[in-house]
């Protein structure tokens, strides 16, 4: 008997070792093809729905129709934004539901029938730890970046959800532009441990956009082995995909008509405001985003 068993496990581990061999090489024979077609838009049919899902996301800016999306399919989204991976198995995070239209606009900027706003949050955790005699000693800038990734990990979860359910979405950074103060009054945020990261309109969209958003796939995003710091031709294919109008990589059409010779030239002189490089640089001035990180007590102060 013991034979036996010892001859299957034997079985059963060369199969793996066939399985885990084929797909080396079939991830080697796809990792070639990857990098010599980077630089275009892949033309394969996604393999499943999940996938078809994905390559179906879009932005809505603004245009969503009056449509209602139903209680219960926000209970799906938000129901499925919780399974996403986070640190620890702590959820440093908390959801905030806005379904009336004015609070919404006076918040993003944006109209649409629901606002899922993702915090950063430690409040329940501080709670947690204080009602069983604990003092969690996690409010700093390494939990900001760790509460931030396990914030941002549920809100792209609730946007593929909500596309799976027929629900288009606008991932916004609304909540930061103007009084950022407004947020913490309005929804009555905690002042500290608490950080409003990132706002999720969903509705229906009023109109079929014309095209899907191109993406880059290629040199200077995915990256095989190790970093790979752009060359001047990797540079220029670049600045050529971006100016390839049938791409649709960048946020406007329209930029050669703007004076500009490039796209990218658009994206950083008019869009970014960036100055020159051959140019005086100003001196870096503390953001909005900061004096609240440091209010929320995520920055600590330095001592001279």
């Amino acid at each position: 008997m013991k034979t036996r068993r010892l001859d299957a496990s034997r079985r059963r581990l060369i199969r793996h070792g066939i399985d885990v061999g084929g797909a080396l090489l079939a991830t080697a024979a796809f990792a070639r093809p990857l990098k010599a077609a980077a630089t275009e838009p892949s033309s394969a049919a996604p393999a499943n729905e999940t996938l078809k899902t994905i390559h179906g996301l879009r932005t809505i800016h603004g245009d969503f129709s009056e449509r209602v999306v139903p209680d219960e399919t926000i209970q799906l989204v938000v129901g499925a934004s919780v399974r996403a991976a986070n640190a620890s198995a702590m959820q440093s995070y908390s959801i905030v539901v806005v379904k009336d239209g004015a609070t919404i606009h006076k918040l993003t900027g944006y109209r649409g029938s629901c606002l899922l706003l993702y915090c950063l949050d430690y409040t329940r955790v501080f709670d947690a730890a204080a009602h069983l005699g604990y003092r969690f000693p996690g409010a700093n800038l390494e939990s900001f970046v760790t509460g931030s990734t396990n914030t941002i990990l549920a809100a792209q979860t609730a946007v593929i959800a909500a596309k799976s359910l027929g629900v288009d979405s606008l991932l916004t950074n609304g909540v930061h532009r103007g009084d950022m103060q407004r947020v913490w009054d309005t929804l009555g945020l905690p002042e500290q441990y608490c950080f409003p990261l990132i706002a999720l309109v969903l509705g229906y969209a009023a109109k079929e956009p014309a095209y899907m958003k191109g993406r880059l796939s290629g040199p200077g995003v995915v990256h095989f082995g190790k970093y790979h710091r752009l060359s001047k031709t990797d540079l220029d294919e670049i600045v050529r995909q971006h100016d390839d109008k049938s791409r649709h990589l960048g946020l406007v059409e329209d930029w050669d008509q703007k004076g500009h010779k490039h796209y990218l030239d658009w994206l950083y002189k008019d869009w970014l405001r960036a100055p020159s490089a051959q140019g005086p640089q100003p001196a870096p001035a503390e953001s909005q985003i900061s004096k609240f990180m440091r209010k929320s007590g995520f920055v600590e102060e330095q001592k001279s």
